[in-house]
């Protein structure tokens, strides 16, 4: 076994003698950014649903609208100018508020304002159309 290591390491260093050193050529760089090479990147393949039950709407229509507003300033907007004012949720969008209104009291609205009070509730005041009486809707509705 000895003679044929020898032998084989004696054939290297004559390789070497003949050909000389080979020295590693470092690549020139022309650049001073280094990008990382593009490696596979493979799509999401969860195994399991990272949630138990998919949730529905948070905010239904009985959630949007909280409560009616029953203030002396409240029902002279609903006696003038044919507006309900609603207390409702602070999430809750303008379109939101209005589907929760048509769906409630059977209503058609032609426009939405809303506030938000200096106690961080939200108020919205509903100005209905002319085919319906905020008066009425008030009686329904339990306000008067």
């Amino acid at each position: 076994m000895a003679p044929k290591k020898a032998a084989g390491q004696a054939q290297k260093v004559a390789k070497g003698v003949k050909k000389g050193a080979i020295r590693k050529v470092r690549k020139s760089r022309y650049n001073v950014h280094f990008f990382l090479p593009k490696t596979l990147i493979k799509p999401r393949d969860p195994k399991y649903p990272r949630k138990s039950v998919s949730y529905g709407n948070k905010l239904d229509k009985y959630r949007v609208i909280i409560a009616p507003v029953t203030t002396e300033s409240a029902m002279k907007k609903i006696e003038e100018i044919n507006t309900l004012v609603f207390l409702v949720a602070t999430q809750a969008g303008k379109r939101q508020i209005k589907e929760a209104v048509q769906q409630m009291y059977d209503v058609q609205t032609s426009k939405i304002n809303t506030l938000i009070r200096p106690d961080g509730k939200k108020k919205a005041y509903v100005h209905l159309t002319q085919d319906y009486d905020a008066l009425d809707v008030a009686n329904r509705i339990g306000i008067i």
